[in-house]
């Protein structure tokens, strides 16, 4: 276990920070044009999954009783990517639609390349932010979802998915044999309506109408307004159009990952509704050492659900014994999840084995509430 003393060393933080470097490879493609257009997909998809197969896996541990002020130079990259990511977006809408050297594909390649950024990482920190108590870290959790028209994220996360995963009310739990395409649209209705239909019982437990000030959605749609009207006031509904293409990417994203976390992966049904607590096996697992750096630990999903207050230096990686673990890292996983027969030949007999690991008296997944195979082939 690495003690808190050399957690607290900048040398170790300073991976974490590799995020910076697609800020510059957008600007840089956006300049030249041409292939350039595509420096930050290929860097993070590609070169990431490169990087993973030449430093290999990371399973060491830090102090979890690291103190909050060991973190600063971990918390510092969360802190300052809002800022950064927003004055590229401004300078992307701006510039974009008036370069004369860019062609119509090449605009569109680059509003991916920003989704890719503003999901990759943008939601990824935004995760990490609205995790923590203070009303900084929530405010920048919020102005990061609303960049990607994404806000009710925050309240679906928080309030749903943590309390529900692994059971048929987390629409982002993805049922074993339900493919990415199938998922990705059933998902973005039911999280919203699933997001909205926590807040308006949790004013209701209060005695409040769905409507009254405190519903965070207001403060949402305000910001996404907010971010539409910026946009349009930068290059006019060009400019609102790639804002939105940008913001579908950052969304696909983030179901990918999504999709990719619990697939196959249930809890116990104990009767009357019930269901076991949250335990590391429930999610997947992934040591790859470089694509946690740039993804800040969140493949040690396992950790995060079952302690969701840590941050993210301190999750803990869990072995085979503790947790069901991916083959490779999340940018392969998710381009594996793209081509649903590839993906289902890769991981259906690991949620298989998984099943006769954990639960091998349970013989019949079929009746299993809301969570079985009945599409199973």
């Amino acid at each position: 276990m690495i003690p808190a003393r050399q957690v607290a060393r900048l040398h170790n933080a300073l991976p974490f920070w590799l995020s910076l470097a697609l800020i510059p490879l957008a600007v840089y493609g956006a300049l030249k044009g041409g292939w350039a257009v595509l420096l930050v997909p290929v860097a993070t998809w590609w070169l990431f999954t490169l990087l993973d197969a030449i430093t290999g896996r990371y399973e060491e541990n830090a102090d979890p009783q690291t103190p909050e002020e060991a973190l600063f130079w971990y918390r510092l990259i969360t802190l300052i990517w809002f800022p950064l990511q927003f004055a590229l977006l401004v300078w992307m809408l701006w510039y974009v639609p008036r370069a004369p050297h860019l062609g119509t594909l090449e605009k569109i390649a680059l509003f991916f390349g920003m989704g890719v950024i503003s999901g990759t990482i943008g939601i990824n920190y935004s995760h990490e932010l609205m995790h923590q108590k203070n009303r900084l870290e929530r405010w920048l959790a919020d102005l990061l979802l609303a960049s990607v028209l994404y806000s009710h994220f925050r309240t679906e996360h928080l309030l749903v998915h943590h309390v529900y995963v692994g059971t048929p009310r987390d629409a982002v739990t993805a049922r074993y044999n339900e493919g990415f395409h199938r998922f990705f649209v059933r998902v973005l209705p039911q999280c919203l309506a699933s997001a909205f239909r926590a807040e308006r019982e949790r004013l209701a437990r209060k005695g409040r109408p769905w409507w009254d000030r405190r519903n965070p959605f207001w403060r949402y749609w305000a910001l996404q307004l907010a971010f539409l009207v910026l946009a349009y006031a930068l290059s006019g509904w060009v400019g609102v159009g790639l804002f939105a293409f940008q913001a579908f990417v950052a969304i696909w994203q983030l179901e990918l990952v999504n999709y990719v976390e619990h697939y196959g992966l249930t809890r116990r049904y104990l009767g009357n509704g019930r269901f076991e607590h949250v335990l590391p096996r429930h999610s997947w697992n992934a040591s790859h050492r470089a694509s946690n750096w740039l993804l800040i630990n969140l493949q040690r999903h396992s950790d995060h659900h079952y302690k969701p207050d840590r941050r993210f230096p301190l999750l803990q990686n869990h072995d085979e014994d503790e947790a069901p673990q991916l083959p490779f890292s999340y940018p392969l996983m998710t381009t594996a999840a793209m081509i649903p027969p590839l993906w289902r030949r890769v991981m259906n007999p690991r949620v298989r084995a998984w099943r006769r690991k954990y639960y091998p008296d349970i013989t019949d997944w079929s009746s299993w509430p809301g969570m079985g195979d009945a599409a199973a082939r």
